[in-house]
C-alpha cells in the first residue's frame, strides 16, 4: 500500500475489515482518530464530550461497517457520523444548562502557538477566546462549515458531502462566517489588526486558529 493515494489505502483497509480483520480495523482508527477528536473539540467545545464523541464514532463505524458501500471516501462517513453525534453532545449540554469555564480549545492552540513565552500565551488566550466565542455564535451549519473546511482542511466538495448540501451552500456559509467573525473581532477593543505579512504555521489541532485569523485575514494577536 506504500505507493497508493490514501483514499485507495483506506479502501483497501475497509475492504479487509469488512472481511473480518481486526488488525485493518485498527489501523482506519490509527490513522482518523486524531481528525475526529478534533472535529469533536472544535465542535463541542468539550474535551471530555470529544472522547466520547470520537469513542463512540468508531464503535458505531465497527457496527455498521457492512452498510458503507463506499460512493463517498470513508473519512467523509465518519465525519457525518462525528458531526451528528458532537452537534447533539452540545445541544444537550445547553439543554442542561451546563456551561464550561475553561475551554480546552484555548489551552490547546496556546501551548503549541505561544511558546513557552508567558506574556505571549496571555495575549493569545484572550485572542482565541473572543475569537472562539464568535465562532460559538455561529448558526450550527455555518459553524461547521467553518470547522470542516477552514481549520481541519477539507475541501468544499468534501464537506458537502459531510453536510448533505452543495459545495455552493458551503461557499455561501464560508463568506458569511468571515464576514461575521471579522465584525465580531474588530468590534472589541482587546484586539488589535494583524501584520500585513506572517509566516504560516503548521496545519496541527493547535495552529488552526491561527491559520483561520490569517489566511481570513481576521484582526487579532497571532503568535510571531
Amino acid at each position: 500500500m506504500a505507493n497508493r493515494t490514501p483514499h485507495e489505502a483506506a479502501t483497501e483497509l475497509v475492504a479487509r475489515a469488512k472481511s473480518g480483520d481486526q488488525a485493518a480495523f485498527g489501523e482506519l482508527v490509527r490513522r482518523y482518530r486524531q481528525r475526529i477528536f478534533a472535529l469533536a473539540l472544535h465542535l463541542t467545545g468539550n474535551e471530555s464530550e470529544a472522547d466520547d464523541v470520537t469513542q463512540e464514532v468508531f464503535l458505531r463505524a465497527y457496527r455498521a461497517l457492512d452498510s458503507f458501500e463506499g460512493r463517498s471516501a470513508f473519512f467523509t462517513w465518519l465525519y457525518r457520523m462525528a458531526v451528528n453525534r458532537s452537534l447533539n453532545a452540545r445541544r444537550d449540554r445547553k439543554r442542561r444548562g451546563e456551561t464550561t469555564i475553561d475551554d480546552p480549545r484555548v489551552e490547546r492552540a496556546v501551548a503549541v502557538d505561544a511558546q513557552g513565552n508567558p506574556a505571549r500565551a496571555a495575549e493569545l488566550r484572550q485572542t482565541y477566546a473572543i475569537l472562539l466565542a464568535a465562532m460559538d455564535r455561529l448558526p450550527p451549519p455555518m459553524r461547521t462549515s467553518v470547522v470542516l473546511v477552514a481549520l481541519q482542511g477539507l475541501s468544499h466538495a468534501e464537506a458537502a458531502i459531510v453536510q448533505k448540501c452543495s459545495p455552493g451552500t458551503v461557499a455561501w456559509r464560508l463568506h458569511e462566517a468571515r464576514q461575521r467573525l471579522r465584525r465580531s473581532m474588530a468590534r472589541s477593543s482587546q484586539v488589535r489588526p494583524l501584520p500585513t505579512r506572517q509566516r504560516r504555521h503548521q496545519a496541527t489541532l493547535a495552529g488552526d486558529l491561527s491559520r483561520l485569523l490569517r489566511e481570513w485575514e481576521i484582526p487579532g494577536i497571532l503568535p510571531s
